[in-house]
């Protein structure tokens, strides 16, 4: 098997659906030995904030010298990206050799009546069976969906189980209250374990403790009233804080953009704390550990990817990441910004509350259909963004999308230094060239956001155009 019969081979499963429970994924692991059992895993659950919060645990122990192995989903540009060892996605041969182990194995299950495995179930196989044979120090192990059934909870033992932010999403399989919904994140607490959780309302924490307290697992609350942000642009952030041994952090910086983003950096610091308490990963310091979340990447959430223009990609799939958006938009674009809006929705998503907390930040809202079959019609976008936006142009074709917002910003730029020179010639030649100075014009910014699956096939778009490196 070569790596593209590989990828066609998990994508080709994608026809046997999702089903809930761990018997298939459990048997199709036995017949791979088990090699979950050898890992040091770090399992994180989370509605929003779990692959940043993963991504710095990951660069902070990778600084520290440990071989570390990160699984994440989805993909924003290729699958690859999912399985990564010290930042370094799979090799294809690697994944080809892998994913070929597993199928045999799957065979043989077939063979002998078993169900067929789900893509996510051969992909987290084949992930867990890769990291064994690298011998990797640790894993850190992002949940795929919920967590109480999703195929990474297999494992019978974790070192930490950290819950980051929930939410309402996914409410068809996880539930419609957010009470439910952290009734399925909590499922990744082990039996006498320990949860690091991220601080957030009392009715959801409530949902967690009491769960950890039928484990008998302790749980670590990160309190995020003890944050001191000093610094925070579209560049870096910087802050200090106290973490939950009373130890402080002074002046931390990460190049991550967002508030919330400084909230998951905390969660993580808090996370290798108790690593360092216990001494499991005893060569983390304090540089590592200050380099390590510096260092940190998250693509697809909150990130610029170019500066001239200033071009910004959020996921921003469900109604929290939509707000989180909306409040960075708020805090770092005021009135002098003009602001475009690249937005392509999923239709099982909660897209009229997604619309109405992104659509009035901005100016203009060109919409486009995400490359998904579940993404939503444009002429359907439309009518609900046409209810807080009057300048709607609506392009299916995605690169096409982007183009056209690129052209526009240079159509409104050239457009004000016209209107400038007609002022000036208007008003007289000295008086009408000050006042001619003296008019800004607005800066510009492009947006892209709504689904993960838009922001991936734009942050490519972007990379390959010559003009905007």
């Amino acid at each position: 098997m070569n790596y593209t019969e590989a990828i066609n081979y998990i994508h080709g499963v994608d026809r046997f659906g999702m089903i809930l429970g761990l018997d298939s994924i459990r048997e199709l692991l036995r017949r791979l030995d088990n090699p979950q059992d050898n890992l040091n895993i770090i399992h994180i659950a989370g509605t929003n904030g779990k692959g940043s919060t993963a991504s710095f645990i990951s660069s902070v122990l990778v600084e520290s010298g440990y071989k570390t192995g990160l699984y994440t989903s989805p993909f924003l540009e290729r699958f690859n990206e999912r399985i990564r060892i010290d930042g370094e996605e799979i090799k294809d041969e690697d994944l080809a050799e892998c994913v070929s182990e597993v199928r045999e194995k799957v065979d043989e299950m077939l063979e002998d009546g078993c169900n067929h495995p789900t893509e996510f179930e051969i992909v987290t196989a084949t992930a867990f069976y890769f990291y064994n044979r690298e011998k990797v120090d640790a894993l850190v192990l992002e949940v795929g969906l919920g967590g109480r059934f999703d195929a990474t909870n297999v494992i019978e033992k974790s070192l930490l189980s950290v819950i980051a932010s929930i939410s309402k999403d996914h409410i068809g399989v996880l539930g419609d209250t957010v009470e439910k919904i952290a009734f399925e994140k909590a499922g990744i607490i082990k039996e006498n374990g320990q949860v690091i959780l991220y601080g957030q309302e009392k009715n959801i924490e409530e949902v967690i403790k009491n769960i950890a307290n039928e484990r008998n697992a302790n749980v670590i609350v990160t309190d995020n009233n003890k944050i001191e942000i000093k610094k925070s642009n579209l560049n870096n952030q910087v802050f200090s804080f106290t973490d939950y041994l009373g130890n402080n952090f002074e002046d931390i910086k990460i190049r991550m953009i967002g508030e919330h983003q400084i909230r998951n950096a905390v969660l993580a610091v808090n996370t290798i704390s108790y690593l360092r308490e216990h001494s499991i990963f005893s060569n983390i310091t304090d540089e590592s550990l200050r380099k390590g979340l510096l260092d940190t990447r998250w693509a697809g959430r909150l990130e610029l990817i170019s500066e001239k223009p200033v071009f910004v990609i959020d996921g921003a799939h469900n109604v929290e990441a939509a707000q989180l958006l909306a409040d960075e938009i708020d805090r770092l674009f005021d009135e002098e910004w003009d602001k475009t809006l690249i937005l392509g929705v999923l239709a099982d998503k909660e897209v009229d509350a997604i619309v109405k907390i992104l659509v009035p930040k901005f100016d203009r809202v060109v919409i486009t259909l995400p490359d998904n079959p579940r993404a939503m019609k444009v002429d359907e976008l439309a009518y609900r963004v046409g209810m807080y936006c009057d300048d709607i142009v609506c392009i299916e074709n995605v690169d096409s999308a982007v183009q056209h917002s690129l052209d526009k910003i240079v159509s409104l730029s050239n457009e004000e230094k016209t209107n400038t020179k007609l002022k000036a010639k208007k008003k007289g030649s000295k008086k009408g060239s000050k006042e001619a100075k003296n008019i800004k014009a607005k800066k510009k910014a492009i947006f892209a956001a709504g689904s993960l699956y838009l922001v991936g096939h734009i942050r490519t778009f972007i990379k390959n155009n010559d003009d905007l490196k």
